[in-house]
């Protein structure tokens, strides 16, 4: 319904529950603007409103009862609309509760963020060595404690273990990891053997590609790409899984139960980590130095019977014990590593792959680290 009066009146919109008045330069709207009315509102002010030649435009809402938010939206569209014809436009008069209503929808109310603060460098080292120190190698530690003495203490108290969840474990660390750790050890020996080959035999050095073979093998290469391998595979593995449990809440449900996450799901990890990475190892040795014998019968002519007769003497309890430590030392790494970054997760499937990724990096440069450190401490 439209009106035109003398005093340069016009009703724009008269409803049951919406009235919209333009006087003057004053665009005055009474009533309850909603998701039901605000569509004609909007069609009748710019299409009225455009043909005016006015500098200034004020929307009144003194005698207004209500509004939501697409009605909030009617009116920053119309305020949008009409500026480039309108200078000045303003809304005003609204009550404590339309003006709430208005502010909570209206994006124009946002806070911009104020640009961050000039830090010398000084500030910087010394922040992110805190938050290292206290966030990352604090809570290392602790969890490292944490599990640890539970993994001590369930030792003592078979009836407080998970029934099959350790042999469960077993399997998904080691027998799943079988096949791919025995062909990668087999390749690296043999490929080991045949970049060797040539360079011994310029030396009339043949027969020592044994111990080159043997001793690299057991001493270095069987634990270390055992620990890699299984960092990939199974480290990735336990941050994800723990990650995912944090996120769905599945972890505060065991907290509710009161059963403590890390002896109800990281404990059986350790366990089986600590019992299948040295089978893992004898078996990269084994595979690895089978390898090696491929390549040096096939290249220098020695036969498997030579090769092993001179392998029972070059090896010695040292290597055995040595490789057995080093297994006890990586599994531990691998699984700490991936439940510390699995424990940190703080987001959804974006964190979940980020605290992985995280995860199979760390442990595998640790594991490298602590190799390191182990044949300088047994050489």
């Amino acid at each position: 319904m439209v009106q035109h009066n003398q005093n340069h009146t016009e009703l724009l919109i008269t409803a049951d529950d919406l009235n919209c008045r333009l006087e003057g330069n004053t665009l005055s709207v009474s009533g309850r603007l909603t998701v039901e009315n605000s569509g004609d509102l909007a069609l009748n002010v710019i299409k009225k409103t455009r043909s005016l030649n006015i500098p200034e435009l004020k929307i009144n809402l003194e005698k207004l009862d209500d509004i939501d938010s697409a009605g909030v939206m009617t009116l920053l569209y119309i305020k949008g609309k009409l500026l480039n014809k309108i200078k000045e436009i303003s809304i005003e008069g609204a009550n404590t509760r339309v003006n709430k209503k208005i502010e909570l929808f209206s994006s124009e109310t946002s806070i911009e963020a104020e640009p961050p603060e000039e830090r010398f460098v000084t500030e910087i080292v010394g922040k992110s060595t805190q938050e290292f120190i206290f966030s990352y190698l604090y809570g290392f530690l602790l969890l490292a404690a944490n599990l640890f003495y539970w993994s001590l203490a369930d030792l003592f108290r078979a009836k407080t273990t998970r029934k099959g969840e350790f042999v469960n474990q077993s399997v998904i660390i080691g027998a799943n990891a079988a096949a791919i750790v025995i062909v990668m050890s087999f390749a690296i020996g043999f490929v080991m053997a045949v970049q060797s080959a040539e360079y011994l035999r310029e030396f009339g050095a043949d027969i020592y590609i044994v111990d080159l073979i043997v001793i690299a093998i057991m001493s270095q290469m069987g634990p270390l790409i055992t620990a890699v391998l299984v960092a990939g595979r199974s480290g990735s593995a336990i941050a994800a899984e723990i990650a995912t449990m944090k996120v769905t809440a599945e972890l505060d449900a065991l907290r509710t139960m009161g059963l403590d996450p890390v002896r109800y799901v990281v404990v059986p990890k350790l366990y089986a980590s600590l019992f299948t990475i040295p089978l893992l190892i004898i078996l990269a040795n084994v595979a690895g130095i089978a390898g090696g014998a491929t390549a040096a019968y096939n290249n220098l002519d020695i036969s498997p019977e030579v090769f092993l007769n001179r392998m029972e003497n070059l090896m010695t309890t040292k290597h055995l014990i040595t490789a057995f430590i080093k297994s006890q030392v990586y599994a531990c790494i691998i699984v700490l590593t991936g439940s510390f970054y699995g424990f940190r997760v703080d987001r959804g499937a974006e964190g979940v792959g980020k605290v992985t990724t995280m995860a199979v990096v760390v442990s595998l440069s640790l594991v490298i680290l602590a190799d390191s450190f182990m044949a300088v401490l047994f050489y």
